[in-house]
């Protein structure tokens, strides 16, 4: 497993270089909505039309999702190469788990979609303070969110070198367990325009907990970040040599 590993290409992926223009007054609804409970039926509805699409088009199959706790907080930490990663996350487990978004999806009417749902906003480009007392809310209330330690899609369809520090800092300001997350197949999910639909396999991993810390130094955010990712890499080489082998 560790000459897997090794062998692993890895990217840097593309720095993000956009901003969001809206002020940050502009999302405190959507924050509002979300803190002050759990999300309604429209999150049912799109979970049943998203599983159905993943199972269907996709032959979506989880792998030892019984790793994830039934109860209590919870971070979901998969790799990030498509748009349905959080679906395909979310459609091995039967509890509910929520996820950020760009805020740049908050808009032209799909707000009144997400944010019923359970999804909340994050500004890229700034340190966005919001999108972390939001991910703290659901967590107290002991339910489970989906963070990318990548911190956004990579495009390349390789993991990326190194994991951002963000998801560090949530997993020791929580206390929550965090279970690394494998999605194998989702770079190829774009190419049911040419006529190929990929398939997809999640595999979940062993849960990790760390202790409580009030105020993490960057340098602790980055190692619980590296052990992380370090775990999604080492399931993801694993399932990608045995998809290989067939």
């Amino acid at each position: 497993m560790g000459a897997a590993v090794t062998d692993e290409k890895l990217v840097t992926m593309k720095p993000q270089v956009y901003k969001d223009p809206r002020p940050k007054e502009h999302f405190d609804r959507y924050h509002a909505r979300v803190r002050r409970g759990e999300p309604n039926f429209v999150y049912e509805l799109v979970r049943m039309c998203t599983c159905l699409y993943a199972w269907l088009f996709f032959r979506t199959r989880s792998l030892d999702s019984w790793k994830v706790p039934t109860n209590g907080p919870v971070i979901l930490a998969p790799n990030h190469f498509s748009f349905m990663d959080h679906f395909f996350t979310g459609a091995g487990v039967r509890r509910r788990v929520q996820f950020m978004a760009k805020s740049q999806l908050f808009s032209k009417g799909m707000q009144w979609i997400y944010n019923p749902g359970g999804v909340f906003p994050v500004r890229r480009g700034v340190q966005d303070e919001e999108a972390f007392v939001t991910a703290h809310a659901i967590l107290r209330r002991g339910d489970s969110i989906v963070m990318y330690c990548e911190g956004g899609r990579s495009r390349t369809a390789d993991l990326s070198e190194k994991p951002k520090r963000g998801i560090g800092r949530l997993a020791l300001e929580s206390g929550a367990t965090v279970v690394p997350v494998a999605i194998h197949g989702s770079s190829k999910v774009r190419n049911w325009k040419r006529g190929r639909l990929p398939k997809v396999i999640i595999q979940y991993g062993d849960p990790i907990v760390w202790d409580r810390v009030d105020e993490p130094t960057r340098d602790q955010q980055q190692l619980a970040a590296d052990e992380i990712f370090g775990r999604i890499r080492t399931l993801y080489s694993s399932l990608d040599e045995r998809l290989r082998a067939g």
